[in-house]
Formats: C-alpha cells, sequence, structure tokens
C-alpha cells in the first residue's frame, strides 16, 4: 500500500511563504521509501536531500525522514559588545510564525532551520532543539538570533496532526545525533529539550552513554506523576468526549506561562517607570493573539494525544535515568502551573551523575518564551558552552554581548554603581595624572594587579569602565571555589558569580593567566585574592600578597605590560562587624565551617605561607552606610617587553614584584588623602549635582 506525505516550505524557513518546491515521501514497499519531487520522477534506495531552511531531509526509512545537517560556513568571530539581537522577539512573533506552520500537510517530524539563526561563527557545535507540547519547533524564537551566532541551530517541527509515537521520535532523533557524532567526533552535540522535549533527549542520552552530549533541559516532564495533570489522565481515557469540552480550557490554563514575564520580554530596566507600564501593557494586549491561536495549535484531539504521549514518555524516561551520563542543565520555573519543576530539578540533580540546576524563581511553564532567562546568557554563565571535549575558559569564551552588558551594569550591579559613583584616574609615561583610563595601554597583553576591596565591591565598577571607556574587556582571575567548590554546586539560581563568567572571569591558575596573556587580553589580577575581598575588622586596604613573584615571571613571558593600581572606597560603603575570628569562636559554627572548607572547599596556594595561605571562603557580617564613592588610581605602567630574562632569573624578577606591590601602597594612600578633598564624596552632593547637570561617570572629582 502506499503512503505519501507531502511536505511544504514555509517562509519562517528562509522562503518566501508561497511554496518555492514541494517533495513527497513516498512508500513504494513494505521497507523502502522514495523522495519524488513534484516533476514525479522517484529515486528509488538513493539519499537525495531536501534543504528546508538551512537544514537537510533524507530518507530515514520505515516511513521517517532523519535530519543531515547542512554544514554552515563559519562567519566572523564575535566582536565586544555584540548586538545579540535578544528582545527584539517577543511572544507576537511566535503566534505569527506559527500560523502557516500549524496548517495540515500530512508530513512527519522534521528539522528546520530558522533563517533568524543566520550564519554562526567557525567550530560551532550544532544544538537540536526539542519542542514542549506545542510541537511546533518555534519554542526557541525568542533566542533564534544570540543562539544563532554561537551555534548550528535546528528545530524539531512535529505536526499538529502527527501520531508518531514517543519511541519513534527517540529513533528519529538518535538517528540524527548518531550521524552527526559521526561527523564531528570531537565536538559535542547540544539538546535543547521544553517540557515533553525534555523527555525526548534524556530518553536519546540514555541509549548514547558514549555520545558526548550536552543536554539543557527546560521544566522537563519527567515529573508528570507528580504534576496537576496526573488526576485527568485517567478521565480522559474513560469517559466520553463530552467530557473533554469541559476540561479542555483548564488544560490549556496550565500551559499558559506567567503572562507578566512573557510582556516584560524586550523592555529595559533602565526606562521610566511610566515608559515601562506603557510597554508592558502594549505587550499584555499583543499577548492575546497567543491565548486564543492555543486552540488551533493545540486542538482537541491533539492535546489528549500529547498528553497520552508524555505519559508514555515520562514512563519510558523515568526507567532510563540510570544510563545517563551525559552532562545536564535542567532550567526549572518556580511558578510552572503544569509540571512541579523545581521540585523535579532538585531530583534530577541527586539521580544524575553530571548535573547542574538553575531555578528561575518567578517564571512558569513556557520559560523559554518569558522575561529574565537569556538562553544564551545562562549557557555562558554555567560555562556550558564548549567547542571541544571540555570547557577552555580561553577558547570557548564568548565576549558578552550589548544585552548582556546592559543587563549586567542597569538591572544586576545598577544600584551599586549608582551609589559609588566610581572615579578613576591612571598615570602618565611622564608620571602625570590625569583623570580616566587614558594610563592604561591600549594593546595588549595588559596585566592590572591591585588591592582587592570588601566582598569585591570594586570589580564592576572597573570593569565597566573599561568597557565604556576604552571598549576593552577586562578578564579578571577568580578563586576557583567559584568554578568547582561549594559556590559553585550549592547555587541553584543564576547568579552574581554566573554574571561574573559571562564578562570573563577565569579560575585563577597559571594555566588561565598564561592562556589569556597569550591572547593579548587585558587581564584583571587580585594577589591578595580572598584574603583581602574577606579579610577581618581593621585590615581595610592592608595587602596580602604572596611571596613568590610568579605574576612578574608570567608577564614576562609574553613582554605583557604590568599596571599596579589602587582601589578605596569600601569604607565609606560597609563596615566590618562580625569577622571571621568572630565565627570561628563560636563552637558550632566553627565545626560547620571546617566542615565545609574540608568537605568540598577548593584549595590554593598550598605552598604559600602567612596570611595569604589562609584564604577561608566566608561571608562577614556587615553594616550598610551612606554611600560615599569609589576612586581607582592606575600606577605608572612597568613595561616588561624585552624582559624574557625574568622569567629564569627570580632575583630580578622580585624587584618588579616589590615595585608593583610599592606602587599599589602608593596609589592606596594616594587616594585616601586626595578623596578629602572631593566635593562630590556624599552622595546627597551627588544626588543635588546630577539633578541639574551630568550623567553618572560624569560626576566631577578632585583635582589630580
Amino acid at each position: 500500500m502506499a503512503c505519501v506525505v507531502t511536505c511544504p516550505v514555509w517562509h519562517c524557513f528562509g522562503i518566501n511563504k508561497k511554496p518555492r518546491f514541494r517533495v513527497r515521501a513516498e512508500r513504494l514497499d513494505g521497507n523502502d521509501l522514495s523522495v519524488v519531487s513534484t516533476d514525479g520522477v522517484s529515486v528509488k534506495e538513493t539519499t537525495v536531500p531536501v534543504v528546508v531552511g538551512r537544514g537537510y531531509l533524507v530518507d530515514g526509512g520505515n516511513g521517517s525522514l532523519k535530519s543531515r545537517i547542512e554544514k554552515k560556513m563559519g562567519g566572523e568571530e564575535l566582536e565586544l559588545l555584540w548586538d545579540d539581537g535578544y528582545g527584539t522577539n517577543t511572544v507576537k512573533d511566535y503566534v505569527d510564525a506559527t500560523k502557516d506552520m500549524i496548517k495540515p500537510d500530512g508530513g512527519p517530524p522534521r528539522w528546520f532551520c530558522p533563517v533568524e539563526c543566520g550564519r554562526p561563527i567557525k567550530d560551532s557545535p550544532l544544538l537540536l532543539f526539542l519542542p514542549g507540547l506545542d510541537g511546533v519547533g518555534m519554542g526557541l524564537i525568542l533566542h533564534h538570533k544570540p543562539l544563532g551566532k554561537v551555534f548550528e541551530v535546528q528545530c524539531l517541527h512535529i505536526p499538529v496532526h502527527d501520531r508518531t509515537p514517543f519511541e519513534g521520535l527517540v529513533t528519529l532523533v538518535e538517528e540524527t545525533v548518531r550521524l552527526e557524532h559521526a561527523s564531528r567526533l570531537n565536538c559535542p552535540i547540544y539538546l535543547v529539550g521544553d517540557s515533553l522535549g525534555g523527555c525526548l533527549a534524556l530518553a536519546v542520552a540514555a541509549r548514547n552513554p558514549s555520545i558526548d552530549l550536552v543536554m539543557i533541559l527546560v521544566n522537563p516532564a519527567t515529573s508528570l506523576g507528580r504534576s496537576r495533570l496526573q488526576p485527568f489522565l485517567p478521565i480522559l481515557e474513560a469517559f466520553p468526549d463530552g467530557l473533554h469540552v469541559r476540561t479542555i480550557p483548564f488544560l490549556l490554563s496550565l500551559v499558559i506561562g506567567e503572562p507578566l514575564k512573557m510582556a516584560e520580554v524586550g523592555v529595559e530596566g533602565r526606562l521610566l517607570p511610566k515608559q515601562k507600564f506603557e510597554r508592558i501593557s502594549s505587550n499584555l494586549t499583543a499577548l492575546l493573539p497567543f491565548y486564543s491561536g492555543l486552540a488551533d495549535i493545540l486542538p482537541t484531539e491533539t492535546l489528549i494525544w500529547k498528553l497520552k504521549l508524555i505519559k508514555s514518555a515520562s514512563a519510558y524516561t523515568n526507567s532510563r535515568l540510570h544510563a545517563v551520563k551525559a552532562e545536564v542543565l535542567v532550567l526549572a520555573s518556580d511558578k510552572d502551573h503544569l509540571f512541579p519543576s523545581g521540585e523535579e530539578a532538585l531530583r534530577l540533580k541527586k539521580l544524575l551523575p553530571n548535573c547542574m540546576i538553575r531555578i528561575f524563581k518567578d517564571n512558569g511553564h513556557t520559560l523559554l518564551m518569558e522575561d529574565s532567562m537569556n538562553l544564551l546568557t545562562v549557557i555562558k554563565g554555567t560555562c556550558k558552552y564548549r567547542r571541544s571535549k571540555s570547557h577552555d575558559f580561553t577558547k570557548d569564551f564568548l565576549p558578552p554581548s550589548m544585552s548582556e552588558y546592559r543587563y549586567t551594569f542597569n538591572n544586576v550591579f545598577g544600584f551599586l554603581n549608582f551609589a559609588s559613583c566610581s572615579s578613576l584616574f591612571s598615570t602618565m609615561e611622564n608620571g602625570k595624572i590625569v583623570k580616566g583610563l587614558a594610563g592604561v595601554p591600549d594593546e595588549g597583553p595588559v596585566l592590572l594587579v591591585g588591592n582587592h576591596m570588601l566582598m569585591g565591591m570594586d570589580l564592576s565598577s572597573l570593569c565597566e569602565a573599561f568597557l565604556r571607556e576604552k571598549k576593552i574587556l577586562v578578564r579578571g582571575v577568580a578563586h576557583p571555589e567559584l568554578f568547582w567548590g561549594n559556590f559553585h554546586t550549592s547555587s541553584n539560581v543564576f547568579n552574581f558569580f554566573d554574571l561574573m563568567k559571562v564578562m570573563g572571569a577565569m579560575p585563577v591558575s597559571p594555566k588561565s593567566l598564561l592562556k589569556a596573556l597569550s591572547t593579548n587580553s587585558h587581564v584583571l589580577l587580585y594577589p591578595g585574592g580572598a584574603r583581602e575581598a574577606l579579610h577581618r575588622k581593621g585590615e581595610a586596604y592592608k595587602l596580602f600578597w604572596p611571596n613568590q613573584p610568579e605574576f612578574v615571571r608570567f608577564a614576562a613571558q609574553f613582554g605583557a605590560t604590568i599596571v599596579p593600581f589602587g582601589a578605596v572606597g569600601e569604607d565609606d560603603m560597609a563596615k566590618v562587624v562580625f569577622d571571621y575570628y568572630d565565627y570561628m569562636k563560636i563552637p558550632m559554627l566553627n565545626d560547620r565551617i571546617k566542615e565545609v572548607i574540608r568537605s568540598g572547599g577548593v584549595q590554593i596556594r598550598d605552598k604559600a605561607k602567612g596570611e595569604v595561605a589562609s584564604q577561608e571562603i566566608f561571608i562577614p557580617g556587615m553594616i550598610p552606610k551612606i554611600p560615599g564613592r569609589f576612586y581607582y588610581l592606575f600606577g605608572k605602567p612597568i613595561k616588561l617587553k624585552g624582559r624574557e630574562d625574568l622569567v629564569e632569573n627570580r632575583e630580578s624578577a622580585n624587584e618588579v614584584y616589590l615595585q608593583a606591590k610599592a606602587e599599589v601602597e602608593r596609589c592606596i594612600g594616594y587616594l585616601l588623602k586626595k578623596r578629602e578633598e572631593d566635593p562630590f564624596r556624599s552622595i546627597i552632593n551627588r544626588l543635588i549635582y546630577r539633578t541639574f547637570h551630568a550623567p553618572l561617570h560624569q560626576v566631577p572629582s578632585f583635582k589630580p
């Protein structure tokens, strides 16, 4: 019996709305499938690629079509503060894109590449998107543009009236994964599974433990047994269709996410309250077609089928979780009304050996279409982006985009930057001190070495100033605890430390420092490390540097320029009232701190001596003050080009080391004295000035 499947090509795939061609997949006997063009020429037992957007459909046997992804030529490398396009698409674009895609065509599930994804950078890994209940495959529409820059994105489209069982979908994805793995053995394959797609990704991973997979599961449907859907499944199967009419609206309401979070997409945090309200109100109105369109995307028969599909998917996947060896990142919504996704994320973290989770407190089931979740930013912040078998903090680093810059320094650190109103100075080669960063070399490699203020409060202002004034990204080296220790593994929310990684932070180690300098980067190093950032009472602005001049030898190896700097202002922001010594005097806390450090803390500087060797991670108790101001002074650059002798000559290297340390102390002393002359050291005076005059970074300071 002949089986004919017709596959149109839609405008959202990068081709005009009117189909340029149509392709039929025709069964000619029990096992063979031929691809027949519209002119009626049949090619039996031959693989004929059919371009769908930027992907291929090829004969997969058994009446299915499998993917052979087209290898797109890599584009140029990303520039600093590149335009990732995040926020330009909204849920309204999802509705518009699905109008033609949900029309019945009788076709099987297939892969496509949205035209918005464009051409990725060189050696970009493959990303396969596995959709949720809707099956359309456009659930990543808010993220197409940013993801398309660094991934070869392919999306699975499951037609509305398709009834492929879960095992059939697993086979389809598995064949694609195996085919791609054979052509790129040393490159990971990303599976982004939304809801039902999360089960699909886990099932494929369980059946292919030897393939390098990175799985990103968004509110996976593995928690069906504890969801609000569970009581309805036997009812929907046992009662007549008349009952469905009453239950369908309720079921659809569970699928809908948080409307307010959807409406906030693309609304910048720096807008005035009135402007924000107007934008959000307009976006809420634009969401109305989305709700009315859900009935077309999930008609009654399809919704009932999808619920049955989820039931089989959840059972199939949960029975195979023990076989999953892949790298997993679970993104869960705390306000998911369909599944208990927050609890499920915690369960999967315990069951899967290589699993990290991030929970979003205010988002609903449709996390990928809501605000507060730029998927690429989350991937970068959790160090999940890689182009080889392991993550490399230099080779796999993606520079921050403009949207990430705005989110980081306007939304996250906006208040701190506003309150501290940093004033920066630098020293020219002739010794003259000038306002701004003119004295810091533009060309790398440059190694910035200075003192750490309490809790690292100096970081955001310094990095933002370099980006704003010099268009230079400063790559800071941070304590390994933030990457591999308790801080990294215990945190379940996307936090400050994740954003540090997005903005270029690397774990401190000789290897990281050497790699960064080899790429002519501007590298930020705090020799005092956590000991200075978490100092005790009465230790403000005191340096705790090691005795070894290792960073001088590293810098000399690449002919780098060392720029010592001093930073002051923490004592105008907060006062330490409860420090490490106070913690250790309390027996219960004493034992707990020692246990945490012993069980999961990352130890560095094992060979260091003195106070700097004591780098226990703890948070001091502080009380805030009426904000003062941060001041930075970059000293005279120390050029090491042509000083390769310092690599072997430790005595000469130590002289340069002591010179840099003395310059940092001189900068600190200079700033502590000169800030007394600043008429705008008080936030009150700055507020009055800004009411009538310049923006934040142009508020005057003392004259150098």
